[in-house]
C-alpha cells in the first residue's frame, strides 16, 4: 500500500513537472523530444562523465572526429568533425586527422563576444585532460590505450611530483601541425585506432571555457555538437536546446539496398537540415509505474521499457495488440551490453587467487540462477552469457559454451565442499575453512528491481547455504565505493561505444582497476593477452587470442558475466525516424516529430 502511494505521487509530481514545463494539456504543440531517464546524469564533462546516462547526454552536446552512420547495418564509421577518414602510416603508429573548417562552439562567456573555431589544438588539450590526475577521470583507460606516445609519461611526472598537470607542456605524440590538422604518434601499432577517435573521447572543450568554469565545468558544457544545455534541475529535469552555431549539417546515410525500413526513412529525410527538433527535455523518472504509466499517457516520445512492463509491452517479442492501435512502434534489440555480477579480487573473503578462493567464487557463480532471471528480471527478454565479451564485438562467438553460462547447484556444492566451506558450528549455514563465518555481503539500490535482483540472489545462495545481505545505497554512491574497492561484490551493466571486443576485456586488464576494472583483477597473463590484442590486426590469430582470453576470465572467474542484455524500445507514432542503434548514442538530432500527430491532452 505504501509503495503504491509513493508511486502514485511521484507520477502526479512527473505530471506537475511535465506541465510546468509547458508540455502539458493546452500546451502549443513544438517540435521538443520528450525522454526520460531513471537515474540522473553525473555532469557534462566529456572527461569527467563515467556513467551511460552523462554519456547519453554529452554525445548531443560535443562533438566526436567521427560517429556511426544512422542507418547503416552493420555499423559504419563516418566523419563528423574531422573533414574526411584519417591518414594512416603503413605501421598503424601515425595517424593524421584533418578537421573541418568552420565548425563553432556554441557561445558561451568565456569567448567574450567571439565566434570561436574548433581547431586543432583543442584536441590536444581536451585529450590531455584525460591524462590529468586531478581529474580523475573514468575514461584515462581508454585514451591511455590509444598509446600515444609521451601522454602517460606526463601524467605519471605529475602523479610522481604531486604538481599540476602541465598542459603547456608538449607531448611527443600528440600535435597540432596547423590550425585544423591533428596528429597521433603512437607507441605500437594499433590498427583500430579509428574506433577510438569517436564520441566523448574526442569530444573537444575550449581551454578559455575549462579556465572560466574549473570545478563548475561538469555543470557548463560548451561544445560543438547540435544541442547545448539549457538547463539542468539536479534529479529531476534536463533541458537541451538548439545549438544556433552548429555547422550546416544534412541528414544522409547509408542503409543496405534490402533494407526497406532504412531506405524509406533516407527517402523521407534525405537533405534535411539538422537538428530537427529544436528542444530535448529529458525527466528523470526513477519509478518504473510513474515512468511506464507517462509513457502510455503520450508524455515521453520513447521509452526503454522497464522489465517489469516488458510482457505488457511486446509479448513474445511481438507490439501488444493495444499499443500497435494507438500507432506505437516496437523494437526488440540484442544490444552489446552485458550484465554482470563482480567479485572483489583484493577482498579477503571472495578475492585472491590460490585455489581455494578460485573455487569459491567458481561455486558462488554456479549457483546463480540466470534463466531465472532473465525470466523474472527481464520479461525472458536476455541471453545467458558465456564469457564477457558482449554481442556485435569482435571476439564474441555465439557458439561459444563455458562454465560461465552454466547453472549447478550440485557442482557448486562439491566445489565448496572440497576446499573446506562446510557447516562448522551446526547453525546450518557454511563457514570459510579457518571456521570464521562465510557472508557475503553485496552492494544494491532501492529500486524495485534491485529488490528482485536481491530476492532471486538470495534464494540462490540459500539454495547452497551460504549466506548474503544486501548493502541498498543510492546508484551514484555505490559507484564510487565500487571504484575505489570498498565493496564485496555489487551487480551492474556495461556496455562498449564502438565494436572492438578489446574493450570488454578492459574489465580484466590490471592497469584498468578502479576505473572499466571494477573487480580490480590482476592477472599477468591476462595483461599480455590484452596488450597483443590492441596490436594485432583483425583475423584468425586476433581470434584465437581472444578464445584464450575468455577462458583465463571463466577459470578465475573474477565476474560472473550474467546476461547479454536485450532491450524493448517503444516510440510514439509522431515520433519519425528514430532506430535503435547498437553503437552511439548522438540521434537526438536525426529524429522528428510530426506535430500534426501529438495527442491535444
Amino acid at each position: 500500500m505504501k509503495r503504491a502511494l509513493r508511486e502514485g505521487l511521484a507520477l502526479c509530481c512527473l505530471l506537475w513537472a511535465l506541465s510546468a514545463t509547458g508540455q502539458g494539456a493546452g500546451a502549443p504543440p513544438v517540435k521538443t523530444l520528450r525522454l526520460a531517464f531513471p537515474a540522473d546524469v553525473s555532469g557534462f564533462d566529456p572527461a569527467q562523465a563515467g556513467d551511460n546516462y552523462s554519456f547519453s547526454v554529452t554525445a548531443q552536446i560535443f562533438d566526436g572526429l567521427y560517429g556511426f552512420d544512422e542507418l547503416a547495418r552493420p555499423s559504419k564509421l563516418r566523419p563528423v568533425t574531422a573533414l574526411g577518414m584519417p591518414e594512416v602510416s603503413a605501421d598503424f603508429r601515425t595517424w593524421t586527422v584533418r578537421l573541418k573548417p568552420g565548425t563553432l562552439f556554441a557561445d558561451d562567456p568565456a569567448f567574450n563576444g567571439r565566434k570561436r573555431e574548433l581547431v586543432a589544438q583543442d584536441l590536444v588539450f581536451s585529450l590531455k585532460r584525460f591524462a590529468d590526475p586531478a581529474l580523475k577521470s573514468p575514461m584515462w583507460g581508454n585514451v591511455e590505450q590509444m598509446g600515444i606516445s609521451g601522454l602517460t609519461a606526463e601524467r605519471e611526472r605529475a602523479l610522481k611530483t604531486k604538481r599540476p598537470f602541465d598542459y603547456d607542456r608538449e607531448v611527443a605524440g600528440l600535435r597540432a601541425l596547423d590550425r585544423h590538422t591533428l596528429q597521433l604518434r603512437l607507441d605500437a601499432p594499433r590498427p583500430r585506432l579509428l574506433q577510438s577517435l569517436i564520441g566523448f573521447t574526442t569530444g573537444a572543450v575550449a581551454r578559455e571555457v575549462v579556465e572560466r568554469y574549473g570545478d563548475r565545468i561538469m555543470e557548463h558544457p560548451v561544445g560543438t555538437g547540435p544541442f547545448r544545455l539549457a538547463q539542468w534541475r539536479r534529479s529531476s529535469l534536463i533541458v537541451l536546446e538548439r545549438n544556433p552555431n552548429y555547422r550546416e549539417e544534412f541528414y544522409d546515410a547509408e542503409p543496405a539496398a534490402d533494407d526497406a525500413e532504412g531506405q524509406a526513412w533516407l527517402r523521407k529525410f534525405k537533405g534535411r537540415r539538422l537538428p530537427m527538433v529544436n528542444r530535448v527535455q529529458i525527466s528523470i523518472v526513477e519509478a518504473s509505474q510513474p515512468l511506464w504509466l507517462s509513457f502510455l499517457n503520450g508524455s515521453f516520445d520513447q521509452l526503454t521499457v522497464p522489465a517489469e512492463f516488458v510482457k505488457l509491452a511486446m509479448p513474445g517479442g511481438k507490439l501488444a495488440p493495444y499499443l500497435e492501435t494507438q500507432g506505437m512502434r516496437g523494437h526488440l534489440v540484442l544490444g552489446q551490453a552485458v550484465s554482470f555480477t563482480y567479485f572483489n579480487m583484493e577482498h579477503p573473503l571472495v578475492g585472491g587467487y590460490t585455489p581455494d578462493k578460485v573455487a569459491l567464487r567458481r561455486a558462488l557463480a554456479l549457483a546463480m540462477d540466470i534463466e531465472r532471471q532473465i525470466l523474472i528480471l527481464r520479461g525472458g527478454q536476455a541471453l545467458a552469457a558465456q564469457s564477457p565479451i558482449g554481442a556485435h564485438l569482435s571476439g564474441y562467438d555465439p557458439a561459444f559454451r563455458s562454465e560461465m553460462g552454466e547453472y549447478s547447484p550440485a557442482r557448486a556444492k562439491a566445489l565448496l565442499d572440497m576446499y573446506g566451506y562446510v557447516d562448522r558450528d551446526g547453525d546450518g549455514w557454511r563457514d570459510q575453512p579457518d571456521g570464521r563465518p562465510l557472508v557475503l555481503k553485496m552492494g544494491s539500490q532501492a529500486d524495485a528491481v534491485s529488490r528482485q535482483h536481491d530476492e532471486l540472489m538470495k534464494r540462490d545462495m540459500d539454495a547452497i547455504r551460504v549466506r548474503i545481505v544486501f548493502n541498498v545505497a543510492q546508484w551514484p554512491e555505490n559507484v564510487k565505493a565500487a571504484r575505489a574497492g570498498k565493496l564485496m561484490m555489487w551487480s551492474m551493466g556495461w556496455g562498449a561505444i564502438a565494436p572492438d571486443g578489446q574493450v570488454a576485456l578492459q574489465r580484466l586488464y590490471s592497469p584498468s582497476a578502479g576505473e572499466f576494472n571494477m573487480s580490480r583483477f590482476k592477472l599477468p597473463e591476462m595483461d599480455a593477452l590484452y596488450e597483443s590484442l590492441l596490436a594485432l590486426p583483425d583475423g584468425p590469430e586476433r581470434d584465437a587470442l581472444f578464445d584464450q582470453a575468455k577462458r583465463l576470465a571463466v577459470a578465475y572467474m573474477p565476474e560472473k558475466t550474467t546476461v547479454h542484455r536485450m532491450f524493448t524500445e517503444l516510440t510514439q507514432p509522431w515520433l519519425e525516424g528514430y532506430r535503435p542503434r547498437v553503437f552511439g548514442g548522438d540521434w537526438y538530432h536525426r529524429v522528428d516529430i510530426d506535430t500534426a500527430r501529438l495527442p491535444t491532452h
